[in-house]
């Protein structure tokens, strides 16, 4: 197929991850017919139907951060297919020191667990008000249901959001044993140039879900003494959004939510894609790995919008494993 690449909805780094897989081209003509630059009215009404919302967003110095919007349903609306308002500001915005002016990037994730549907809306803010903000919508498109765990909403929570803490770049032990307990991840990455990628959609952020069965994160000691979270990346839907924004930008994102407490645990650093290297057979299912090296965390106390029942485990973990023993537990 002759493409063009400055027609193609994928940035330089999407494309380069998607040639390394040896998908480009189907995935080329998939994302031509998926990725569209407006909210179609299923997703316009999925997203008003929602109780919160994943929110990908730089701070100050450019570094990702993955997050959390919430509210009754129906904070999220859509007045016309270019414009999502959100009638809340993002959990831990201030401390974090998210930029969230007129102009700035975003990237969105709407997700129902107990449906498995997620849709994306990435774009830049319209508007930013002290009760919430609004995004131009730039490039907005759905994604499949793979290994998302069903769970369904219960009991609102009897606390509001605080500040739970600070982690640093060696992991506390309940940071070490939210992860170690892990089924849901979410992780905020961005393209090369995301502030100067103004009137590209293609630039920006993305924000992506990443599931497994507990213990599919592993937390190790890198020879400096910081922690590293290795996960396998599954068979995906071959757009290679976030895998593409790493081969160009390092830095990332993670947001880890504890569902038994309703805490949420959000960690920032940089991560690599490993492609080849044998450790991948240490986990069965994956075909690539993704290893992160913290910089620095922040907790948000009682930070989910609900309390929610067990997890029913997705279909596709049925043809995953687990680490093995003779994984080293340093790095």
């Amino acid at each position: 197929m002759d493409v063009i690449e400055s027609d193609s909805p994928f940035h330089a780094g999407e494309r380069a991850a998607q040639a390394r897989a040896g998908v480009r081209e189907r995935t080329e003509r998939q994302g031509r017919r998926m990725i569209r630059g407006f909210l179609t009215e299923q997703h316009r009404l999925f997203f008003a139907q929602l109780p919160f919302l994943l929110v990908g967003a730089l701070d100050a110095e450019g570094q990702p951060w993955a997050t959390l919007a919430s509210g009754r349903p129906g904070f999220l609306s859509s007045p016309d297919p270019q414009r999502l308002v959100v009638e809340a500001r993002p959990l831990g915005e201030a401390a974090l020191g998210l930029a969230l002016a007129p102009g700035a990037p975003l990237g969105l994730l709407g997700i129902e667990l107990a449906t498995r549907r997620r849709n994306r809306a990435n774009g830049r803010v319209l508007a930013s008000e002290p009760a919430g903000f609004a995004l131009a919508v730039e490039q907005a498109f759905g994604n499949c249901p793979q290994y998302i765990q069903v769970r369904e909403p219960l009991a609102a929570p009897a606390a509001m959001p605080r500040d739970g803490g600070r982690e640093g770049a060696s992991l506390s032990v309940a940071a070490r044993a939210a992860l170690a307990a892990a089924d849901t991840l979410f992780l905020a990455t961005a393209s090369a140039a995301p502030r100067a990628g103004v009137g590209d959609p293609r630039e920006g952020l993305d924000v992506s879900h990443r599931g497994g069965r507990p213990g599919f994160l592993r937390v190790t000691d890198a020879a400096d003494g910081g922690s590293l979270v290795t996960l396998p990346d599954f068979r995906g839907n071959f757009a290679f959004n976030t895998l593409g924004n790493l081969a160009v930008e390092p830095r990332a994102g993670l947001l880890v939510p504890v569902f038994a407490s309703g805490d949420l645990l959000l960690l920032a650093g940089t991560a690599e894609v490993l492609w080849d290297e044998p450790e991948i057979a240490r986990f069965a299912g994956a075909e690539r790995l993704l290893r992160f090296r913290v910089g620095q965390g922040l907790w948000i106390g009682q930070g989910l919008p609900a309390r929610w029942t067990p997890a029913v485990e997705a279909p596709q973990l049925a043809a995953t494993g687990a680490w093995d023993e003779g994984y080293s537990s340093r790095s």
